[in-house]
């Protein structure tokens, strides 16, 4: 059974930081993409960030560009979103997501994490 267990979210002001964790365990290809995506109320999901297995191919959405850092620890199975400069519109529902590629498209995924709250005040 696979589970993509995401962490460290919370309430913060503008101009914070957060890191983000998604621990996954029972992937049985290990190769896996891992990315996150955010889903704000009444708006839809977003890829803000995504890597390949091996690291070498990442992607992030201009949103978040040069203030967020994903990477990943694959003897831990586990991925991180570093977020610096928080800003109130980064507020939003952020989940981990597992597939077998690079992409921004949430379709490209199989696996899901529950999701963490994260909260920016202006």
């Amino acid at each position: 059974q696979v589970q993509l267990v995401e962490s460290g979210g919370g309430l913060v002001q503008a101009g914070d930081s957060l890191r983000l964790s998604c621990a996954a365990s029972g992937l049985s290809e290990s190769r896996y993409s891992m990315g996150w995506f955010r889903q704000a109320p009444g708006k839809e999901r977003e890829c803000v960030a995504a890597i390949s297995w091996s690291a070498f191919e990442i992607f992030y959405s201009a949103s978040v560009k040069g203030r967020f850092t994903i990477s990943r620890d694959n003897t831990k199975n586990t991925q991180y979103l570093q977020m610096n400069s928080l800003k109130p519109e980064d507020t939003a529902i952020y989940y981990c997501a597992a597939g077998l590629s690079v992409t921004r498209y949430p379709g490209g995924y199989d696996y899901w994490g529950q999701g963490t709250q994260v909260t920016v005040s202006s």
